[in-house]
């Protein structure tokens, strides 16, 4: 028996870029049109997916629903939830909006607020959005504050060539 057929090439040709453009109807943005995306989409979107790691037991990811306010997203868990758990042990976190052609993914450094030591406004700000607020609730909630140190977005595979749209917690132009 033979060694079977030839692998498939890994990376695509650079012709193929344009023609994907062509047929999936894709215009590829500028970096300043991408942030402005991407700003638009945290401003609007509910949910986000979350993924944390702990040393000890492995990767978890979730959904949670988030409030951006122009700086950092917030999020909400239980204070005994595998999320507050991992975060408390291990603060880097990967965040991604829920779209796999829109893409935008965001990494930092959780940090946690027990609901009694949340900042009024970002509680509050919470709250507004979605009708809910866990300071009211029984049991301990612990609300997550992500600001983010690096951003990418990309739509298709013709956007992936420039997709760093935040570096070092700057949004680039």
């Amino acid at each position: 028996m033979g060694p079977g057929p030839a692998p498939q090439a890994r990376f695509a040709p650079a012709w193929l870029g344009s023609v994907l453009m062509e047929t999936t109807g894709i215009v590829r943005r500028e970096t300043a049109e991408r942030v402005r995306d991407a700003r638009q989409r945290l401003a609007a979107e509910r949910d986000v997916w979350v993924s944390t790691a702990h040393p000890d037991h492995g990767p978890h990811q979730v959904p949670l629903w988030f409030l951006w306010d122009g700086r950092a997203v917030w999020m909400c868990t239980s204070a005994t939830s595998v999320t507050a758990r991992n975060v408390r042990k291990e603060p880097r976190v990967r965040l991604a909006l829920p779209d796999t052609f829109d893409v935008v993914l965001l990494q930092g450094e959780a940090e946690c607020f027990p609901d009694q030591e949340v900042p009024k406004d970002a509680a509050e700000a919470f709250a507004d959005k979605f009708g809910w607020d866990p300071r009211g609730e029984e049991g301990s909630f612990l609300y997550v504050r992500v600001v983010p140190r690096a951003v990418r977005a990309w739509r298709g595979e013709p956007e992936l060539r420039g997709r760093v749209v935040m570096r070092d917690g700057t949004w680039l132009d």
